[in-house]
């Protein structure tokens, strides 16, 4: 159901880049993902309850104020004991202990994750720009060949309408991709296409 589509520009705070496999293996869970998207959407560091809490709502597709202590504590002691530590260990987030906050290093302020959701009834970006280039192509040979209705467009018609498909279609994933960043809305991708 979702997929990682654009990751780019990662680094650690110690300045070297974090391998593809540190990435992969560090979105490779849903939890971390909705983890990264708190700490990209808020303005400094968070505390770990608070974290909690946007983590178990967005997991129960439920309002933060719908939280109970029962539903956010195992989320809460998974984010000490597994989550946090990883990201830390890859240097995306510093942890502290005692004032029990979390707060992203420049390695996650570069990380621009795009999160492609799809529901059963979505055709994948890749997919659709397929289409989009057979179709042309076909209208394009359609035109060539003077097959009647399509020859009076001619090929500047043609390449008009070829290059207004691929313009629209560009503008509209560009618009959709900004929608599906990690941080970049007050809910992760995933969470919102339960809406």
């Amino acid at each position: 159901m979702g997929a990682i589509n654009t990751i780019t520009n990662a680094r650690r705070s110690e300045g070297a880049e974090l391998s593809e496999d540190d990435i992969f293996e560090t979105l490779s869970n849903r939890r971390r993902r909705f983890v990264i998207h708190a700490l990209k959407h808020a303005e400094g560091p968070v505390d770990v309850s608070a974290l909690s809490i946007d983590v178990t709502a967005w997991e129960f597709d439920i309002d933060r104020e719908e939280v109970t202590y029962d539903d956010r504590r195992n989320v809460y002691s998974t984010l000490k004991r597994t989550h946090l530590p990883k990201l830390e260990e890859k240097g995306i987030v510093t942890v502290d202990e005692e004032a029990h906050l979390v707060e992203p290093t420049p390695a996650l302020k570069d990380l621009d994750i795009y999160v492609d959701v799809l529901s059963s009834r979505e055709i994948p970006w890749n997919l659709y720009y397929v289409g989009l280039a057979g179709v042309a192509a076909a209208l394009l040979l359609a035109i060539t060949t003077g097959t009647p209705g399509f020859a009076a467009l001619g090929p500047v018609g043609g390449g008009v309408f070829v290059s207004t498909a691929f313009g629209v279609s560009a503008v509209a994933h560009y618009v959709v991709g900004r929608r599906t960043r990690l941080g970049s809305t007050e809910k992760p991708p995933e969470a919102r296409k339960r809406e």
